[in-house]
């Protein structure tokens, strides 16, 4: 079982996320914006942080920024989520340190097995 945190601004999506994620055994904190998301991150370093990409307060990109950029918590997987598929919104998504890139909508097997694939991947 894995700690996971989630930072979505949609409430539908996030408590989807969180309600699949929850399904397959994992831990879920869950956060509505990019600020919450890297507070929730600092707090509860978790083994995987759930980022979606446009968010009020901060991006995704920005929190995943900061999660990577702060020694305690830089080795934490960051995978975004994004209704968005452009090449360049994955591009920037990479350079700033997250592990994948999900396309919404996404089926919650599908869900849970890219979550597993990188908590694998990352020793978890």
């Amino acid at each position: 079982m894995a700690k996971i945190v989630i930072a979505e601004d949609e409430p539908d999506i996030r408590e989807l996320i969180a309600f699949t994620l929850r399904f397959a055994g994992h831990e879920v904190i869950t956060g509505s914006n990019g600020q919450e998301g890297y507070e929730l991150a600092m707090l509860h370093k978790p083994d995987l942080v759930m980022l979606d990409v446009r968010m009020p307060k901060m991006t995704g990109y920005e929190a995943c920024q900061s999660i990577k950029s702060t020694p305690e918590t830089a080795h934490i997987p960051v995978v975004f989520l994004s209704a968005k598929g452009q090449e360049s919104e994955i591009e920037q998504g990479l350079a700033v340190g997250a592990d994948e890139y999900l396309l919404k909508p996404f089926a919650p097997d599908q869900l849970a097995q890219q979550v597993r694939q990188v908590l694998a991947k990352h020793g978890k």
